[in-house]
């Protein structure tokens, strides 16, 4: 894999702080730098030549010729590249998609996904975060964060925080296409301009994916996106971004039962089950220079998602019978809208507190979720229509406020403390249908307080010192906190993480090296022995390892990347569950690139290795053989995907490339559910670039 790695009191705060910078708004402003004027964002990392520099915890930065170079078709092609990311898809396509970080669960979220600085995940109070996963057509970067540096952000940022950086359309027209195995075509356009003085500018990103889909599981995707920015001044700049997105996924939970997949059977396993999702999204983000000390960001969103998930019902007997999963004429649909909007402000300051240079930055959000579920039981099959018999509603209010200060003490060391409050209100209502009376309803509220300080230490130039300890939460979802009317009684999962790392480059050579340490209070665990409840309240849990990278220019054209991750200790501490290992929390992962550029062509020749998993809190090393119902256990074995990747560009505005993942078609099981999700088989891809 090809990474870069390179060297409600706070409300007061930041009001006093703003009066105190407005008082010197006669100074000169900052000038930006930068001769193009680009879209203002919350920014994660940064774009500055120090800016991982400055960060107190891991960070690996994925650029656009890096993604463009792994020919990816979903972001589970790249995250699972990356150091400490376990990455379980449950469809190959990776419509949805599960991250675990450094041996946290992969089946529950626990860290916090962003696209351009805006929480993407449908609800991160009110539901389940897996049920949109962005798509990478669109994607120029990816950020991913972990260890203390993380305190920023919230809530869910206990493994980290990944960032998706979206395409900023340039001049002109570029056209990029694929077709592939199962019938797999992909065409994506983008189309820009921009005033000549380039202080402002407007374009969009479009994507029309069709595939008939390994094992059957197809797809008809398209995702549309628009973005314009505007530089008034010097001082003030404002960027709009818009997008659409929509697929029809002709995938179900269920997976192959076991028998089946070990004759290598690749027929789809529920071929009549049907995940359709949108999302509608709205950004706007202004900036302004107030002096060249302080900087004041302010972000809009809005977000609306809708998830439907039509599924036919089972005939355990009759599935038993057949070894295969058999059918009855009843289709359910649950049928999912979540609805987000927020506000969220940033002012970064320099200052001199106590004689030494300081960078300051105060934050506050407010965000407010409401997602309302409905069951309908379909009359109509073909037009998916029918009763509703149940209908929830839930709604969670959050507001949220950080400060953090980096003092830097000498030229070579630097200390940053900071705080992170975030308070929240949940609320559940239950019907039978939107036009019945309320049965029930219940609410529950929590506050965390998230103290963190981190710092780094330059020993050397060729070596930076980074380290900190910081608490992190993760909130229990509606769903599980207040499941059916009654507060659940579930904890926040609370953590208190630790790392130490270095990092550097010496010549030829890059690397880092990160030691971690993350000691849970309570974690909460999906599958229990109370069929009643879907999570419950598994107790005190501990995860360590180590994460390493490498790069190295061996020369003549020739390059190696390669990293690891090594989690020897991730399990429950208390519980009925005691000593045994997380779920979907393997020991071993590990990537490695041999990278050739030679003129216009280039390639890399890239293997994956994750170990075996456990797919339960059981530790249950046998996977049924029969149509059990409910969430399946097992010891997934270990494997290792091999993929070659090649380009060669003709001009400067045409590209040829072509891509065969699985190389050695390796047959593996890539999660369960209910049934085994295989592996994609080996396959092919062949696609063109143009700019005119």
């Amino acid at each position: 894999m090809l990474i870069k790695k390179r060297s409600v009191l706070l409300v007061s705060a930041v009001l006093m702080s703003s009066a105190a910078v407005a008082e010197n708004t006669n100074q000169e402003p900052q000038q930006l730098t930068a001769s193009r004027f680009n879209m203002p964002a919350l920014e994660v990392v940064g774009t500055q030549e120090d800016s991982i520099e400055r960060q107190i915890g891991a960070v690996v930065i994925i650029d656009r010729e890096q993604i463009e170079r792994l020919q990816p078709t979903s972001t589970d092609d790249v995250l699972r590249r990356v150091p400490g990311i376990n990455a379980v898809t449950e469809d190959p396509s990776s419509v949805v998609m599960n991250i675990g970080i450094r041996g946290l669960s992969a089946n529950e979220q626990k860290s916090l996904i962003l696209e351009d600085g805006v929480p993407v995940a449908p609800g991160l109070f009110v539901g389940n975060t897996r049920y949109y996963n962005p798509r990478i057509q669109r994607m120029e970067g990816v950020e991913i964060l972990k260890g203390s540096s993380s305190l920023r952000y919230g809530p869910s940022t206990i493994g980290g925080v990944v960032n998706y950086k979206t395409k900023t359309p340039d001049d002109g027209v570029a056209i990029s296409t694929r077709v592939g195995s199962f019938s797999t075509r992909e065409a994506t356009v983008e189309a820009g301009g921009r005033t000549e003085s380039g202080d402002a500018f407007a374009g969009l990103v479009a994507t029309r994916a069709i595939s008939d889909g390994f094992m059957g599981q197809g797809y008809q995707m398209n995702d549309i996106m628009l973005k314009a920015g505007v530089k008034f001044n010097d001082r003030h700049s404002l960027g709009v971004k818009y997008s659409y997105y929509e697929n029809e996924a002709n995938i179900s939970y269920r997976g192959l039962l076991l028998e089946d997949y070990r004759r290598g059977k690749t027929y789809n396993p529920a071929p009549d089950d049907y995940y359709l999702t949108d999302r509608k999204a709205f950004d706007v983000n202004h900036e302004w220079h107030i002096n060249d000390r302080a900087t004041l960001t302010t972000l809009m969103y809005w977000s609306e998602v809708t998830r439907d998930y039509w599924r036919y019902g089972v005939n355990t007997a009759a599935s038993n019978a057949a070894g295969r999963w058999v059918y009855t004429d009843g289709i359910t649909g649950n049928n999912r809208t979540f609805e987000r909007y927020g506000v969220e402000t940033r002012l970064a300051l320099d200052h001199n507190l106590f004689g030494i240079s300081n960078e300051a930055e105060f934050g506050l959000r407010f965000m407010k979720e409401e997602a309302d579920d409905k069951r309908v039981q379909a009359t109509r099959v073909s037009d998916r229509a029918g009763d509703t018999d149940r209908y929830q509603i839930d709604k969670a209010e959050s507001i949220a406020g950080y400060v953090q200060n980096r003092f830097l003490i000498t030229e070579r060391l630097a200390v940053t403390p900071g705080l992170r409050v975030e308070s929240y209100e949940q609320k559940r209502d239950v019907k039978i249908n939107s036009n019945s009376d309320l049965l029930g309803t219940a609410k529950t509220t929590n506050t965390e307080v998230l103290p963190g300080i981190g710092a780094t230490y330059q020993l050397i130039p060729e070596a930076q010192i980074y380290g900190g300890v910081y608490r992190a939460f993760s909130p229990a979802s509606n769903g599980a906190a207040l499941d059916g009317t009654s507060d659940q009684k579930l904890d926040g999962e609370r953590s208190v993480n630790y790392e130490l790392g270095v990092r550097g480059a010496s010549g030829r050579v890059s690397y880092e090296l990160t030691g971690f340490y993350m000691n849970f209070r309570n974690q909460v665990v999906t599958g229990n022995s109370d069929p009643n409840l879907l999570q419950s309240n598994a107790g005190k849990t501990r995860h360590y390892g180590l994460e390493a990278a490498l790069g190295y220019e061996l020369g003549g054209g020739f390059s190696v990347d390669a990293n690891a991750t090594w989690v020897p200790y991730s399990k429950f501490r208390t519980g009925e569950d005691r000593g045994n290992r997380l779920p979907y929390a393997p020991k071993y992962l590990a990537n490695i690139a041999l990278n050739y550029d030679q003129g216009k062509f280039s390639s890399t020749l890239a293997a994956h290795h994750r170990g075996e998993q456990y797919g339960d809190a059981a530790n249950t090393k046998d996977i049924p053989t029969d149509a059990a119902g409910g969430l399946w256990g097992g010891l997934i074995p270990s494997y290792t995907v091999y993929d070659l990747f090649v380009q060669y560009s003709f001009t400067e505005d045409f590209k040829v490339r072509g891509a065969v993942k699985n190389l050695t078609d390796k047959r593996y099981i890539s999660g369960l559910r209910q049934g085994i999700y295989r592996g994609a088989e080996r396959s092919f891809e062949v696609g063109l670039d143009y700019r005119f």
